[in-house]
C-alpha cells in the first residue's frame, strides 16, 4: 500500500495536468481591444495533441467554441506592436490562482503564426496559408518562452510585419508544454486564433506552411526530454518572417527575468541537439517515460508505463505517467 506522503507527491505532480490556458485579449500598440473581442476561445481550457488533426489550427473541435463566438475584426496597422494575453480560465486574471496564466511546470516556446483569409469571421480553417511572424524559444539560460509569458502576468508581445499585404487574417498565437513530451503524443499544443483587418502594408508574399502539416510528431522539439540539459531548442515549424529576409531578432524579456541573450535556430538539425540519455540497466515494463501521457478521450498512444511510474488519470482528456 502506497503511504500517504506517496499518494500526496503523486497528487502534486499530476495537478500541473489540469492548469491549462487560453489566449483570450489583445492589445494593438498598447490598447486592450476587450475581454474575448474577436478572438475565437474555447469554453475549455485544455490542450490539442495530435498534430495531424484539424483541431491544431485554431482549436474548437474537441474544445467547443465559447458562445457566441466573437465577431468582431480587430483593425491592426502593418508594423503595429500586438500583446497577447492568456489566462488559466476565460474569467481572466487570478492573482490567487498558482496555475494562472499557466502552471510553471508547462515549459516550452511561444509562436504566433498569420494567414491571410476572405472573411476572419468565416469559420471554416482548413487550407489556409500559415507565415510565421514571432517565436520565443529556449535561451542560452535554458529559460523558456513560456517562463518569459509567465513573469510577464500572461503577455507576450511582438509586431506584425510593415511589409505584408493588407487585408483580413487570423492570428494564430500559440503555446507549447513540453512536461510531458518524451513520447509523442505527449507535447501539448494550447492555441486560439484572432480576427484582424490589417491596414498600410506593402505587397510582399511570405512563403507559407500549413496546418495540420507544419509539424511532425518526431520534429525535435516536440518529441524531446526537458527533464536534461539542453544545448540548444529547435522550435517547431518554418522560419520566422521578416520583411527585410533576414532572421528575426531574439525575444526581449521582462525585467524579472534573465534576458534573452539570442532565439535557437528554427533549422532543423539531421538529430536533436540534447545531451544522452543513460539507458536503464533494467528494461521498463513499458514503453512512456515518467510525465509522459498514457491515456485520454482521444489519445491512441502507448498506455503502459515505465517501472516504477503508474499511468494516473488528470481528465477525460489526459492521463500521464507519475
Amino acid at each position: 500500500m502506497r503511504s500517504f506522503a506517496s499518494l500526496a507527491a503523486i497528487s502534486a505532480l499530476a495537478s500541473p495536468a489540469f492548469a491549462h490556458t487560453i489566449f483570450q485579449e489583445l492589445y494593438v500598440n498598447g490598447v486592450d481591444q476587450g475581454h474575448l473581442t474577436g478572438i475565437r476561445v474555447p469554453d475549455y481550457d485544455g490542450p490539442i495533441t495530435d498534430v495531424t488533426s484539424n483541431d491544431i489550427i485554431c482549436n474548437g473541435g474537441i474544445n467547443p467554441y465559447h458562445q457566441p463566438i466573437s465577431k468582431a475584426i480587430i483593425p491592426v496597422p502593418a508594423g503595429a506592436s500586438v500583446t497577447a494575453e492568456w489566462h488559466h480560465t476565460l474569467a481572466g486574471a487570478d492573482p490567487s490562482d498558482p496555475a494562472d496564466p499557466v502552471d510553471p511546470s508547462h515549459k516550452g516556446p511561444v509562436i504566433a503564426y498569420l494567414a491571410k483569409v476572405n472573411n476572419a469571421t468565416d469559420l471554416t480553417v482548413t487550407g489556409l496559408k500559415w507565415f510565421k511572424i514571432w517565436e520565443d524559444g529556449m535561451d542560452s539560460n535554458q529559460v523558456w518562452g513560456v517562463d518569459r509569458m509567465i513573469a510577464n502576468k500572461g503577455k507576450v508581445t511582438f509586431s506584425i510585419p510593415e511589409c505584408i499585404e493588407a487585408g483580413q487574417y487570423l492570428l494564430r498565437v500559440e503555446m507549447i508544454a513540453l512536461h510531458g513530451a518524451s513520447s509523442y503524443p505527449g507535447a501539448q499544443f494550447y492555441m486560439e486564433c484572432a480576427q484582424l483587418q490589417i491596414t498600410g502594408g506593402g505587397n510582399a508574399q511570405p512563403a507559407t506552411v500549413s496546418f495540420p502539416g507544419a509539424y511532425s510528431g518526431t520534429d525535435p522539439g516536440i518529441k524531446i526530454n526537458i527533464y536534461q540539459h539542453l544545448s540548444s531548442y529547435t522550435i517547431p515549424g518554418p522560419s520566422v518572417f521578416s520583411c527585410d529576409g533576414s532572421s528575426a531578432p531574439a525575444p526581449s524579456s521582462p525585467p524579472s527575468v534573465p534576458p534573452a541573450h539570442s532565439t535557437t535556430p528554427v533549422s532543423t538539425p539531421s538529430t536533436p541537439s540534447t545531451t544522452p540519455v543513460s539507458t536503464p540497466t533494467n528494461p521498463p515494463s513499458g514503453s512512456v517515460p515518467q510525465y509522459g501521457q498514457c491515456g485520454g478521450l482521444t489519445y491512441t498512444g502507448p498506455t503502459a508505463c515505465q517501472a516504477p511510474f503508474t499511468c494516473v488519470v488528470s481528465n477525460e482528456y489526459y492521463s500521464q505517467c507519475l
